[in-house]
């Protein structure tokens, strides 16, 4: 039962290598690094704006390519159990991003019930922003929007200032980033007592 999980680690090390021989790895977000100011649109609300949104709390940005596969209902499922409730405990906003088309994400958003923001990056800008960008050419139609830039999964979570705190890009195969890294980095967001250093940020 372990050589799987060996494996796993094995084709995720070769991947994050090849990145680093590509130049690849130094341009994808990394802590230190900022959320712009710009909009995505929310597949029941409209526009949302980050910059305003980073005023009421930090933000929990989930990357996935486009509604369909079973893997990324999976994913999103999975953080609306495990994720979502801390994220609300935090006070931050929890956005699930695709460059799909929002008419396209919108029944996906509805059949799970997600409680949480699902939204359209469908010039790619975020994601190009982020440097986690790659060309599907057969993504062109499942996304509607005539281009065929996808995502690697990713989560980014940024603090209230809009800097990122924590960055996980990981290979398409690879399991998800586990909600308790990800819950781990928010709570490394909560001010440290009054003489205490800040806790650091982190990258996986």
């Amino acid at each position: 039962m372990t050589t799987p999980v060996r494996l796993r680690g094995a084709e995720e090390t070769a991947f994050r290598r090849q990145f680093e021989m590509d130049a690849v790895w130094s341009r994808m977000i990394a802590p230190g690094g900022r959320v712009p100011a710009m909009p995505l649109i929310e597949v029941d609300l409209g526009p949302i704006h980050l910059d305003l949104m980073l005023r009421t709390g930090p933000i929990v940005l989930v990357f996935f390519p486009y509604a369909g596969p079973a893997s990324c209902d999976d994913l999103l499922a999975g953080y609306q159990r495990t994720l979502l409730p801390p994220c609300t405990s935090a006070g931050a906003h929890l956005v699930a991003v695709s460059p799909q088309r929002p008419d396209l994400l919108a029944p996906l958003k509805h059949r799970l019930d997600l409680g949480y923001l699902v939204a359209s990056d469908p010039r790619h800008i975020l994601i190009d922003a982020f440097g986690i960008g790659y060309r599907g050419p057969e993504a062109s139609e499942v996304l509607g929007t005539g281009r065929a830039v996808l995502p690697y999964p990713a989560v980014v979570v940024a603090d209230r200032t809009g800097t990122v705190r924590y960055a996980s890009v990981r290979p398409e195969a690879a399991p998800p980033t586990p909600a308790a890294r990800i819950i781990a980095a928010l709570d490394r967001l909560v001010p440290a007592p009054s003489g205490g250093a800040a806790a650091p940020s982190t990258r996986d």
